[in-house]
Parts: C-alpha cells; structure tokens; sequence
C-alpha cells in the first residue's frame, strides 16, 4: 500500500494542531507519516508534538527560521520518505476516509499523479467543490480551473521530484504574497502530469472571519501584497494578454459597474494596483 507523507509548515498556531491530529488519529488509512516543519523561535509545539506522539502518529518535526511557508514545504519535501505528498496546513483537518479516498482514486486511475480533493470552508460559502474529473492545463491557465488550495493537493513522487520544489519567492510574508501553489500546479500541468479532482476526499479548513481594520491603508495594503503573487504568475507562466487584461482591470470595473461601494472598490484597487506590481517586476527580471 502506498505511504503518505504529511507536511505540515506551521508558524504562531498551537491547538488548532491538535485538531489536525486528532482526524489523522482517526484515519481509516494509517500508513503515513507527518512531518511538522516548526518555523516558530520558541518550544511552543512541544506538548502538541508529544500529546500527537502518545496517540499513536508518526510524527517527525524540523526547524526552519526564518518563516517562509514555500521553503518550509521544500524542507518536508526533502525529508520526505513516503510515495504520496500532500500538504496540510495548521488549520485544516481531515475527515476519517480522506487518505483513503485519495488511494481509492488512484485505484481507479494507476496513470494519476496528482489528486485535487475536495475544500470544505467552514464559512456560510460553504464548500468549493469545483467540477469532477482531470484538471485541464488551458483552463488553468485561463484561471479558470477552480479551487485548488495547497491543502487539498497530493501528488505522487515521482511527479513531485521531477518539479523540483515550491517557488520560496511567492507565499505568505513573500513580496508576492500568495500564488505559490497554483505555481507548482501550474508547473504539473505543464509537465502533462494527470491530476484529477476528487470530490469524495474532503479536507475542511478552519474560517476565521476577516479582521475589521479601521485604517483603510493597512486594508489596502494587505490586499496589495497578496495580489503581487498572482500578477507574478501572469509573468512567469507567460498568461495570454486577454487573461492579464482581465485580471487587472475586472477588481475595478466590477465593483463601479455593480455599485458596490468604497470598500469593495479600494479592495479591488489594491488588488489591481497588486497585480500589476507582480506583473511588471516578474516580467522585467526583478522577481
């Protein structure tokens, strides 16, 4: 039976790991090993690591300072020893059958190499389920192709030694602050690799309603930040001009057309503004 490899790239949070490994206790699938990458300065994951370890898991921890979340997946990667990779974070859990699910669809498919499962949100969105079946590179590439968060991606081995790892210049704290996981899916898709929605392997991830910040420029800021990674995608993934057009300039237009008020439009402002920086610094070699 194959092995999973968990990587887990935690920084700041505390219980909601135990979370995580409670589902993993409950696994119907028990043929996998963690990997908690702990970009924390402190000991702070101590008792979580212990109390995971007296319940039975697998459980191996590396240091990674300072914080980068694409070179503490890369660390994992590197430690792994299992033929499947997947990559939850801190706040999400699994349900008892996910592990298995996944395996079931590669039953299914021996020529699958990577599975897409299922996001369940815990907000009123509810689930982003996305369409069934092989995951299409055009329509990716059109940003098109749905949801397909890092912590629903499990690829195979081979296909994960053959990309190399995740871009470390894209994620959370990056100048591009986001984008590092449709990179690497884009990067699969492009090497023809097979990967497949499967809608039966369901990962839940925690919603934390969205902080109210009084000071609109911090607001702008944070939406700056993160929309720079996707403009770098539209650079590094040389994007059809059309696929660029629309993406800086539709966070604008749509909220002036529909009258969605100051708010929405000086968040779509900054994802614009956001968008072109990536663009435009990826695109004129200063990534």
């Amino acid at each position: 039976m194959p092995r999973f490899s968990l990587i887990l790239a935690t920084v700041g949070r505390t219980a909601e790991l135990d979370r995580l490994f409670d589902s993993l206790v409950a696994q119907t699938c028990r043929d996998f090993e963690i990997i908690v990458v702990d970009q924390n300065a402190d000991g702070r994951l101590l008792p979580h690591i212990d109390r995971a370890r007296r319940l039975g898991l697998d459980i191996s921890t590396r240091q990674l300072e300072p914080p980068n979340l694409a070179a503490a997946r890369n660390t994992g990667i590197a430690a792994a020893q299992g033929d499947w990779i997947c990559f939850p974070d801190d706040d999400c859990w699994y349900e008892p059958d996910t592990l298995a699910n996944v395996l079931d669809a590669c039953r299914q498919n021996p020529r699958l190499q990577g599975v897409v499962a299922c996001w369940v949100e815990q907000a009123a969105a509810g689930t982003a389920v996305g369409a069934a079946g092989q995951l299409e590179l055009a329509a990716w590439r059109n940003f098109r192709g749905g949801e397909a968060s890092s912590i629903c991606l499990f690829f195979n081995r081979a296909l994960v030694d053959s990309l190399g790892g995740f871009d470390v210049r894209f994620g959370v704290g990056q100048w591009y602050g986001c984008g590092e996981e449709t990179d690497y899916l884009l990067r699969a898709l492009a090497a023809d690799a097979e990967v497949a929605r499967c809608l039966l392997a369901r990962v839940h991830h925690a919603y934390a309603l969205p902080t109210e910040v009084d000071d609109w420029r911090a607001a702008f800021g944070q939406s700056r930040r993160r929309s720079r990674g996707t403009g770098a995608l539209y650079a590094k993934h040389r994007l059809s001009s059309y696929v660029i057009l629309r993406g800086c300039t539709a966070p604008v237009v749509l909220p002036l057309v529909r009258g969605k008020g100051f708010k929405v439009l000086t968040a779509g402002l900054a994802t614009a503004l956001g968008r072109i920086e990536g663009f435009t610094r990826w695109r004129w070699g200063k990534s």
